[in-house]
């Protein structure tokens, strides 16, 4: 089969023929329709984030496609099913799995990390991984639920806990940011989208948030926010990942206000104690989402109370995957789908 080989960071994503997996017990193996390219995958190649599993390896994790075999034992889904596959797969036997938090299981695994990902024809996955996807909604496109749409799902829903009439800031909408303003909307919260890019911007206005903030524009932003929201953010949510976004971000919260660390950043961040303790900050960090809620999520979709068109902005052949992590880089777009 044919696949995008990542085999180390700085060194370009090499399209080669490789053996096709076998599926073991319990496994299926699937036919990828879809992979989309997130900025997880941008970390590994351009920021020498460590994966899992040293390479030559396939990144890519937000996957959807057809199960076309499947191997002794695997009675979870069957050959020709349409499926979605989680972007964490959880161990689902140790204390958190069990008690319904496997997004942070310890022995959790992730495709494009601990083990080949989606930038290629077939991926092999254990059959309980597999969500199935409705016939209504759209294969290529659902790759995006995986990730980008489950990510924020769980961020705004579990760990922020936005409820109808709240103020919610979200600073950064790229492709996980843009789906926080739609969930947070669906939520009921008054949407504050922060971004540096025009077209961004103009996109969460178009999805739902009723006031957009170019930061460059502002030199006290939590100032602007308090005074367009009578006091300030109840929730604040971060999805870029670095310490001055973070910063800024608590900067927007009113008392008692809440910031979720949805960005990632292996960067120590300062955090004044003095405002934490006297106004009595909540700070949570969120990662991915639990097990449970993908079915929720996908339900969403197909109500047609979050968009899916919004955020897939480019469809791509795998012999163009470069083309994806240019555009990415260079801010273009949410996701760009990458079709084997």
């Amino acid at each position: 089969m044919r696949a995008a080989i990542f085999h180390g960071p700085g060194r370009p994503l090499v399209v080669q023929e490789v053996p096709r997996p076998v599926p073991g017990p319990g496994d299926a193996l699937v036919k990828v329709t879809a992979c989309g390219f997130c900025h997880t995958d941008l970390h590994y190649l351009d920021h020498a984030v460590s994966t899992a599993k040293a390479p030559p390896l396939v990144l890519g994790h937000e996957i959807s496609g057809v199960v076309e075999e499947l191997g002794p034992g695997s009675s979870a889904r069957s050959v020709g099913d349409r499926v979605l596959v989680r972007s964490v797969l959880p161990c689902g036997n140790c204390e958190y799995c069990l008690s319904g938090n496997g997004n942070i299981c310890p022995r959790l695994q992730m495709p494009g990390n601990h083990i080949d990902g989606g930038f290629a024809e077939y991926i092999r996955i254990p059959a309980r991984d597999l969500v199935p996807l409705p016939t209504d909604l759209d294969l290529a496109r659902s790759a995006v639920i995986a990730d980008a749409l489950t990510t924020p799902y769980h961020a705004v829903v579990h760990r922020a806990r936005v409820q109808t009439g709240d103020w919610v800031v979200v600073v950064g909408c790229g492709g996980v940011g843009i789906n926080a303003v739609q969930f947070a909307r669906a939520a009921g919260g008054n949407v504050i989208a922060v971004d540096l890019r025009a077209e961004k911007r103009e996109a969460a206005r178009r999805l739902g948030a009723c006031e957009t903030l170019d930061p460059t524009e502002y030199p006290d932003l939590g100032r602007e926010v308090r005074n367009r929201s009578g006091g300030g953010a109840d929730v604040a949510l971060e999805v870029v990942g670095t310490p001055e976004t973070v910063s800024l971000a608590l900067s927007t919260l009113r008392r008692g206000g809440r910031l979720c660390v949805v960005g990632y950043s292996d960067s120590v961040v300062p955090i004044p104690l003095n405002r934490l303790m006297f106004f009595e900050y909540t700070i949570v960090g969120s990662l991915g989402c639990r097990p449970a809620d993908y079915p929720r999520v996908i339900e969403i979709v197909r109500k047609g109370k979050v968009s899916l068109d919004a955020v897939v902005t480019a469809t791509l052949p795998l012999d163009r995957i470069g083309e994806a992590a240019e555009d990415l880089r260079n801010g273009k777009g949410f996701r760009t789908l990458v079709v084997p």
